[in-house]
């Protein structure tokens, strides 16, 4: 039986999932991805393990089919809970794991608990840790994400980054500069493996919209979903655009609470052209994104597909981590206060030269389907010379 060297991939939340899915196709396409060590070949074998930080069996069954992917060697079943508790609880499944897998490299991609976790559990173990999407910063400490960005890269041994401002923020943090990959975005890749899906997706008709006649929203930060006034004020405005295009808005289970709890539920309900749905699969999330009008959303992810699909985006957020969207791309960020996205929108949906300026927008380089290649390509090198 032949031995081999295992790479373990932790999944935590569905971006995760994205970043992965090409990954783990590209180990797949690698036949002759073996190691030689010392007399003797190893053959890689790639691993993913779900912690369930985020978890939703009819969500996670669709994302896992939508990207073509096993299912995962190994599930924590982590759940929701606070930071403090979600990051212990993945630090000690996983710890469990390493000891049982006895990994050769964890993989671990984005900025979210489960990110830092795994991170702090395998560099305690003595494990070499690669990072997918390292370096991006948003200067914003009061995101959690920002934090668990930081602290990752402060303690992976080796950085994949997605874009060039990634490159320069860990030169000036004294990462190893021969250990920093400048490889592309593996998010594009599942974009480009989806689309030819998301063209024969039904979901605008389910819906009961039509392209390029509707805006597509998704909120969830706290900054715009845990004060009633600012959800309120958002509200609103998504009531204001529906007199003029459809809203299709998927509500996370987070935000879906506090639009209940804040009372801001009825007035979204009292217009007829603002459809509310369940979080949707990727496939048809892509297929909804790739045909509207406007995307306004708080994600991070979102930036860069729309970026990639030449889609008009508002980011209402003070801060963003990917400025590469705004430089080349479509986004725009816009201060989330009622009047900068009020002037925002009137401008994105009804003023030409910026419809014209929208369409000149460019992908950025090594956007191209191919990071995930580059990647494993580079992890095969990285585990021969160590």
């Amino acid at each position: 039986m032949e031995s081999s060297l295992r790479i373990l991939s932790v999944v935590g939340a569905r971006p995760n999932f994205m970043k992965v899915a090409p990954i783990h196709r590209a180990f797949q396409r690698m036949e002759f991805a073996r190691v030689r060590k010392g007399a003797s070949t190893l053959a890689v074998e790639h691993l993913i393990v779900h912690t369930g930080q985020h978890y939703d069996a009819a969500m996670s069954d669709a994302f896992f089919a939508d990207l073509e992917m096993p299912e995962p060697a190994y599930f924590l079943g982590v759940g929701s809970g606070s930071h403090a508790e979600q990051t212990a609880k993945v630090m000690m499944g996983f710890e469990k794991v390493c000891l049982e897998a006895t990994p050769a490299m964890v993989l671990v991609v984005g900025d979210v608990n489960s990110t830092i976790a795994a991170t702090l559990t395998a560099t305690k173990l003595g494990i070499p840790v690669a990072h997918v999407e390292a370096g991006l910063r948003s200067f914003d400490r009061t995101m959690p994400e920002e934090l668990n960005r930081l602290a990752t890269d402060a303690l992976c041994d080796y950085a994949f980054v997605t874009e060039e401002s990634g490159m320069q923020h860990l030169k000036r943090e004294n990462f190893p500069q021969e250990r920093c990959f400048f490889v592309g975005n593996t998010m594009i890749d599942s974009l480009h493996f989806a689309l030819p899906k998301a063209r024969q997706s039904s979901v605008l008709a389910d819906i009961g919209v039509e392209a390029g006649k509707y805006v597509l929203a998704t909120l969830h930060r706290p900054s715009n979903v845990d004060d009633p006034a600012q959800l309120r004020a958002l509200a609103e405005i998504f009531a204001d655009i529906s007199r003029e295009y459809a809203i299709v808005f998927p509500v996370h289970p987070r935000t879906r609470k506090q639009l209940q709890e804040f009372g801001v539920q009825e007035l979204l309900a009292a217009h007829s052209n603002i459809h509310c749905i369940e979080p949707q699969g990727y496939v048809n999330f892509l297929a909804l994104m790739m045909q509207a009008r406007l995307v306004m959303t708080d994600s991070g992810g979102v930036q860069e597909e729309t970026t990639a699909l030449g889609v008009p985006c508002l980011t209402l957020r003070t801060t963003t981590e990917r400025p590469i969207t705004c430089e080349l791309g479509t986004n725009v960020l816009v201060r989330p206060e009622a009047a900068s996205i009020r002037a925002a929108v009137q401008t994105a949906l009804f003023d030409t030269s910026r419809n014209n300026a929208s369409k000149q927008a460019s992908v950025p380089p090594l956007w191209d389907g191919r990071a995930a290649e580059r990647i494993a390509s580079l992890i095969v090198e990285i585990l021969e010379k160590t």
